[in-house]
């Protein structure tokens, strides 16, 4: 599985101490080197209860790659470290087919990684996961945020559910309501909970470094845990603020269930959750239409969902207007 992941850079199979990778033989110039690492949580839990493993595997590449996209970088290679109590063969290779089916869609080698039974640690069928990956772009590339003005438009792209944030709340919200995961789904008629919840966090690698190719992409967000409120300052200057309305995409389905079965109020919703938006792209307006254009072309569902503003003292630094409005309609 991992060598059908290969690419220009890479120059070994598995099995050494380490991994070498080319950058010049993957065609840079003058590249910067990005990392990054992360990991899939609580939703870990789901997948063990559910016996399906596939999906997490997807959810550990994307958590990683997305964070690269973020600053312009083009995902190289990609480890892993899969921990449990005991190994269980077939429910490694189900996760490591997932994990190489989320290299193959983002790109980059599946080069290595660490498999470490540890007796003691892990009770039963439980196991972590944790996953590494290194990109690069050349320097005139890289996405900063230090372009992005006041008056400057937020573009969202559209998530493909919950992704890999807020599950230890999901979790007690399904166990509150006395629900099976083998049960149909509260909001989804067509699946089990179980396999609703695991939809698996959309890749938006290549949708995302397509659009940027241009140069008038001047921020991007990841949204991922601190949800709406929390990602999306990361990249902006401390001076200037985004100010979204809730009112310009469609809450999902099942962020309108939690929301509903968990009481869950608007603000902790957009603080926890992305409430349908996984991507978030700043671009000045008279670019909006080219960007817009660039993102649906690779696959993407596009709103634009708001502003860049001045920051006041008294400010947060994201303002959301018209939650009560849209996501209780």
């Amino acid at each position: 599985m991992a060598a059908a992941t290969a690419r220009r850079g890479t120059s070994a199979g598995l099995g050494g101490f380490a991994s070498l990778f080319d950058l010049k033989a993957a065609g840079y110039r003058d590249p910067i080197l990005v990392s990054t690492t992360d990991g899939v949580g609580t939703k870990l839990k789901i997948a063990t209860a559910m016996n399906r493993h596939d999906t997490v595997g997807i959810d550990l590449v994307a958590m990683c790659v997305n964070d690269l996209a973020v600053q312009g970088a083009e995902p190289l290679f990609f480890l892993d470290y899969f921990a449990s109590g005991k190994l269980d063969v077939g429910t490694a290779s189900a996760v490591v087919s997932g994990i190489a089916e989320g290299c193959r869609q983002a790109g980059c080698a599946l080069v290595g990684g660490e498999t470490a039974e540890m007796p003691g640690m892990y009770a039963g069928n439980d196991y972590d996961l944790a996953g590494f990956a290194v990109g690069a772009v050349e320097r005139a590339g890289v996405i900063d945020g230090s372009r992005v003005v006041a008056g400057d438009m937020i573009l969202g792209l559209a998530s493909n559910g919950i992704h890999s944030n807020g599950f230890s709340l999901v979790r007690r919200i399904v166990e509150s309501q006395g629900l099976s995961l083998a049960g149909q789904a509260p909001f989804d008629l067509e699946r089990s909970l179980g396999e609703a919840l695991l939809a698996p966090t959309r890749i938006y690698v290549n949708s995302c470094l397509a659009a940027a190719r241009g140069g008038q992409v001047k921020a991007l967000a990841h949204i991922t845990g601190g949800g709406l409120y929390e990602n999306i300052p990361r990249v902006l200057p401390t001076d200037l603020v985004a100010e979204l309305d809730a009112r310009s995409w469609p809450l999902t389905r099942v962020f309108r269930w939690l929301a509903r079965a968990g009481k869950i109020p608007d603000v902790e919703l957009a603080r926890t959750f992305n409430c349908g938006i996984g991507m978030m792209a700043v671009v000045a307006p008279e670019d909006a239409g080219t960007v817009v254009d660039a993102l649906a072309d690779a696959g993407e569902v596009v709103y634009r969902i708001g502003r860049v503003r001045s920051r006041k003292s008294e400010m947060r630094s994201t303002i959301i207007e018209g939650m009560a409005a849209a996501w209780h309609d």
